[in-house]
Formats: C-alpha cells, structure tokens, sequence
C-alpha cells in the first residue's frame, strides 16, 4: 500500500481509539517515526497531510532536514548522548528523549549559547527493562524538579516505550503508569505545561491512546518495513 494509504487507515484506527475512550481524535498527535527512511519517502508522507516525523539518529534528521520543505515539524525521539546536545537546538521542536539530568543541562547550555528555549520530555522507563535508559519512576519528580530550574528548556510531559509484545494488553499498565506520574508532576509543578505523553508505537498505540496518549511514534504503519541503515 502506499504512504497516503497506510497514513489513512491510520488515521481511522487513531480517531477510533480516541473514541473508545471518550476523547476527541485531534488530542492525539501521530509522529511520523522516519528514522532510516529516504528524503523521499518523508515528502511523500508530507503531500499525503503528515506534517510531524521523528528522528532517531542526528546526522541522518539533519541531512534530511536540508533537502525537504520548512513547514515539517521534526521532534527527536531518540537516545541523545550529551556530545550532540549542540546539534539538537533550534532543529527539533520538541526532544523526546531526555533521559538523565546532565543531559538535561547540557541541552539547557547550548540552548542559552543560542538564545533559545528547547521544549522537551522526560523518558521514564516504566517497565525497568536494561536496554533502555530513562529516569526510573520514584526519580521523576526529583528530576523534574531539577529540570524546572534550567531556564532555557521547556519540560512538556513525560515520554516512555513499552517493552515489545504481541499482545497490546500486556503493556497497557506502562501507559498508565506514565499517565499517574504525568499527573502527579502536573500537580507538584502546575506552572509548567506538563499536558504531553509521549507512548505508544505501531503495535500498541491504540492501548496507549485509551490510556491518555498526546504523542504516538508510529513508522512501520505509515512507511511500511523499515529498510536497514
């Protein structure tokens, strides 16, 4: 099937879950997940109405961003080691990845150099899996409290992934877990904009949606199977 195919039965299955769960389907915000994927492939998901793509890798969002349109809004959603903090700023709207407090500085230092305010999300690894970083849920509000005092990033809301399954159900728990911890930071710090959960992907973001989600990271079912890098 092609782009505009994938990205309107997407959009079908999106305002569904929104509807289960007694919400409007323009809450949900669908990031074209383009890590891997040509220029090409992301000006065909442009012209078909995506207008979000998440990247994964540095050097590959950059290259890409030279060759398309202005009017994309790239969101980095990636591991970030703090030595390309400095790439990051004014380039991405919006960092999903925050993972660590020294990250979260160095992001706040480059953007001072730069004169800017970066909007960003704290990853929390919910499910306490090894093979991914975030801060570990009784660490959130220390961290966002932390965050809160650097004058140059914007903390938004809290990110995480689910570990992968068959069985959407199974995850369903992680989703709202963050949405608890969403709420809670929300309360301690309500002079921030703490209003994004960034969660769920191709095969469970309909859970993650009847589970509050304002972000969903969505590639395989717009691009279909992702070529090797």
């Amino acid at each position: 099937m092609s782009v505009s195919e994938n990205w309107s039965r997407l959009r079908a299955r999106v305002e569904a879950a929104a509807e289960r769960a007694g919400r409007r389907p323009d809450e949900v915000t669908v990031v074209a997940v383009s890590k891997t994927f040509s220029a090409n492939a992301v000006r065909e998901a442009h012209a078909a109405g995506l207008r979000v793509f998440g990247e994964n890798y540095v050097q590959e969002a950059l290259g890409k961003m030279a060759e398309l349109p202005r009017d994309l809004d790239w969101h980095f959603i990636g591991h970030l080691q703090s030595n390309k903090a400095r790439h990051i700023i004014g380039k991405f709207s919006l960092v999903h990845s925050v993972d660590s407090i020294h990250l979260a500085r160095e992001l706040d230092r480059r953007a001072e150099e730069r004169g800017l305010t970066q909007a960003i999300l704290l990853q929390v690894n919910i499910a306490d899996e090894e093979t991914k970083s975030g801060f570990e849920p009784e660490q959130v509000l220390d961290g966002a409290a932390a965050i809160a005092e650097l004058h140059h990033l914007q903390p938004r809301g809290l990110m995480t992934i689910g570990p992968l399954t068959e069985r959407p159900e199974e995850v369903r728990w992680v989703f709202a877990e963050l949405r608890r911890l969403r709420d809670q930071v929300s309360a301690r710090f309500p002079s921030l904009p703490w209003t994004e959960l960034s969660m769920g992907m191709t095969g469970d973001f309909e859970v993650a949606i009847e589970e509050g989600a304002t972000l969903i990271r969505v590639g395989r079912a717009i691009f279909g199977d992702r070529p090797s890098r």
